[in-house]
């Protein structure tokens, strides 16, 4: 039988693997475990592609601020996100 995990353990495990530097699956696999509690992301959503869930860095992403939006290009698989800036 699977243990079950409580909303506030998946909240803290979710905040931990995102303190290092989490892997495409690792991503992916804390994203199911959010959305089976209904836990909100928030503010981590705008740190990975939401396409081919790698994190953005320097490395893989090109960032510009254009008009009041941060404009974010994944280079792993070239989709854009946009996000208002206040």
């Amino acid at each position: 039988m699977k243990n079950k995990l409580s909303k506030k353990e998946i909240e803290e495990q979710i905040r931990k693997i995102f303190s290092k530097n989490p892997k495409p699956e690792e991503i992916k696999k804390l994203k199911r475990l959010a959305m089976s509690k209904n836990i909100k992301l928030g503010k981590l959503k705008r740190k990975f592609c939401k396409k081919c869930h790698s994190l953005f860095n320097s490395k893989n992403s090109d960032i510009r601020i254009k008009k009041g939006f941060k404009i974010v290009k994944c280079k792993n698989c070239k989709s854009v996100r946009k996000w208002k800036m206040k």
